[in-house]
Parts: structure tokens; C-alpha cells; sequence
């Protein structure tokens, strides 16, 4: 039985409809993210520590910052939100990525999938300023989600290594 190599010189041969689906997905995912990224935010009260008001720009340029300021936490809830916050970026570009590894075979080395998860989140990041900017749309520039964000491609990169590997599996026992 042939190895599959981490960085798979082999094309998935996807079927017409496999491919429609994943394209409907990738659709449908964009229209969401962009929803979720761009619409103004409502502010639940909460200050975030660290973070710092250049007029209508709002940006948390402090690294790590959960870890930083977690002394500044007072309640379970807060806590509760900043897991939940941090877990929602790790996991805001894995189905995108993942579904365009299936799509786009010269996507799937490691290099390729850092790239493109950090240029869509550092994209997703300056778009926000841009629309404070302009509509003051209460977003926040957070030097976290670029790294959290490619995180999540990443863990797409190594989800799909595991499936590509059990799928040519299969295929080549039937």
C-alpha cells in the first residue's frame, strides 16, 4: 500500500457533485463570515482589557492578551466569554479552509495553508478598521485573531491530512 505523503502530490478526484457541494459551501461560508466580521457589533458592556481608542478605532495590540490581563477577570462569565471568544477565532476560517484543501490540490502544503489563513484574517482585520473608519461600526482590530485565525487553518490542514489519508485508504481496498 503506497503512503500518502504529508504534503500529498496526489489530486483528490472529487465527483461533480462533491465538488458543487464544496463550492455551495465555501458560498454560503463566505457570505456568513463576511455577515459575522463586517455587520456592527453590539456591545454587551464588557470592556475587553487591553484595549486601546484611536478615536473611532478600537484595536487590542497586546499579544496573547487573554493570558495577559487574566487577572483582570472578576466573574465565571467572563471567563466563559473569553474561552468561547478565543475557541470561536481558532475555528472561524477551519471550514473555509478545510473545504478549499478538498477542492484545490496546490493549496494543500503546510506554507500555502499558514499564507492564506493569515492573509484572510489579516484582510478580515484592516476591513474592520476601514469600517470604523467610515460607519463606525464598533468592530475591533485584535492582534490575536491573526494568529488564533491561522491556528485554525492550520488544525484544517491537519484535519484534512488525517481524512485525505483514510479516504485514499478506503478507495484503494475497494
Amino acid at each position: 500500500m503506497k503512503k500518502v505523503d504529508w504534503n500529498l502530490e496526489e489530486d483528490a478526484q472529487l465527483t461533480s457533485k462533491a465538488g458543487l457541494l464544496l463550492r455551495g459551501g465555501i458560498i454560503l461560508y463566505l457570505v456568513l463570515l463576511a455577515l459575522m466580521c463586517f455587520l456592527p457589533q453590539v456591545s454587551d458592556g464588557m470592556e475587553t482589557p487591553g484595549i486601546q481608542h484611536f478615536g473611532r478605532l478600537v484595536v487590542l495590540l497586546v499579544p496573547f492578551n487573554s493570558l495577559v490581563n487574566l487577572g483582570q477577570v472578576t466573574t465565571g462569565l467572563q471567563l466563559f466569554k473569553i474561552i468561547i471568544q478565543n475557541l470561536m477565532n481558532i475555528f472561524l476560517l477551519f471550514p473555509l479552509i478545510l473545504q478549499l484543501l478538498w477542492i484545490y490540490p496546490a493549496l494543500r502544503r503546510l506554507k500555502r495553508v499558514l499564507v492564506l489563513s493569515f492573509s484572510i484574517s489579516l484582510f478580515i482585520e484592516c476591513s474592520q478598521l476601514l469600517l470604523d473608519f467610515f460607519l463606525d461600526a464598533n468592530r475591533v482590530f485584535e492582534l490575536d485573531d491573526l494568529w488564533t485565525n491561522t491556528l485554525g487553518g492550520y488544525l484544517a490542514w491537519l484535519v484534512f491530512q488525517k481524512s485525505y489519508a483514510c479516504w485514499q485508504k478506503t478507495k484503494k481496498s475497494s
